[in-house]
C-alpha cells in the first residue's frame, strides 16, 4: 500500500482500488503550499473529528471525486447539509466497506465543527483487510482504552499517532500509546505546522529508539510503501 503525506493530520492511502484520505486539512497549510487540492483523487474521506485543521478541505475534495465521508454521525449529517454523502459511525461500531472493516475508536479530544457547532466525539480509525492492518488516531490523548484494540482489532502493521504534544499527545507519550496498541512502525502527525506542535524530530526518533520502536516522521508530500 502507498502513503503520501499531506501535513498536519492529513494522508493519503491507497489500498489497492480504493483511495481513502483522512483529515484533510491542507490549502491554509504553509508547508504544503505545493499540494494541489484541485488535483487529490478520493473515494473515500475519513474524518477523525470536526476541528478546521482537519476538515478544511474535506467539501472540496469530496464534491471534486463525488467520494463518501465517513466519520461520526454529527459530522455526517452536518456535511449532508451541504449535499455530500457520508456513512456515519459512533464509538465502538464498526462496518464492512468494500476496502476493508473501518472501526471507530476513543480519541479523547474535544471537537468543534467550522462553524461552531458541536462535532460528536472525537475518534480514530482502526481499518483492516487480509493484505494490511493499520489504526490512525485522529486527535487524542495517550488513554488506557488503546489496549482495547489489539483485544479487538487484527494485529496492526503501523499506526498513525500524534506526536506534537500541546493539543495532543506528545512523541512521549505516543511512544507508550505504541506500546499499548502492540505496534513497533509509528508513522507521527500532527507536528511542525505551527509554534504550538513543532518538535525536535532527532529527539523523537530517538526517544522512540530507545523503547525499540520506530517513529517514521515524513516530509510534506512524501510518499512511503508499506
Amino acid at each position: 500500500m502507498n502513503i503520501r503525506y499531506l501535513g498536519q493530520s492529513s494522508f493519503q492511502i491507497q489500498l489497492k482500488e480504493t483511495t481513502l484520505i483522512f483529515d484533510p486539512m491542507i490549502s491554509s497549510n504553509n508547508l504544503a503550499d505545493h499540494i494541489n487540492t484541485d488535483a487529490l483523487e478520493a473515494d473515500y474521506i475519513l474524518l477523525s473529528h470536526g476541528h478546521f485543521d482537519h476538515v478544511e478541505d474535506s467539501e472540496k475534495i469530496a464534491k471534486n471525486n463525488n467520494a463518501r465521508l465517513i466519520s461520526n454521525f454529527e459530522i455526517v449529517s452536518w456535511y449532508n447539509q451541504k449535499g455530500i454523502d457520508g456513512h456515519p459511525m459512533n464509538l465502538g461500531g464498526k462496518f464492512n466497506f468494500d476496502f476493508g472493516t473501518v472501526k471507530y475508536v476513543t480519541a479523547v479530544h474535544s471537537s468543534m465543527l467550522p462553524d461552531g457547532s458541536y462535532g460528536g466525539p472525537s475518534g480514530g480509525f482502526v481499518i483492516w483487510n487480509p493484505d494490511i492492518s493499520f489504526y490512525f488516531a485522529g486527535d487524542t490523548a495517550l488513554t488506557m482504552d488503546m489496549k482495547l484494540i489489539p483485544l479487538t482489532c487484527p494485529k496492526l502493521n503501523f499506526a498513525i499517532l500524534p506526536v506534537g504534544d500541546n493539543f495532543t499527545m506528545g512523541y512521549e507519550d505516543a511512544a507508550i500509546a505504541a506500546s499499548y496498541i502492540e505496534c513497533d512502525t509509528i508513522i507521527g502527525c500532527h507536528f511542525d505546522t505551527f509554534g504550538y506542535i513543532r518538535i525536535d524530530h532527532a529527539a523523537a526518533k530517538a526517544h522512540f529508539k530507545n523503547v525499540g520502536k520506530e517513529l517514521i516522521l515524513l516530509e510534506v508530500g512524501e510518499n512511503i510503501e508499506i
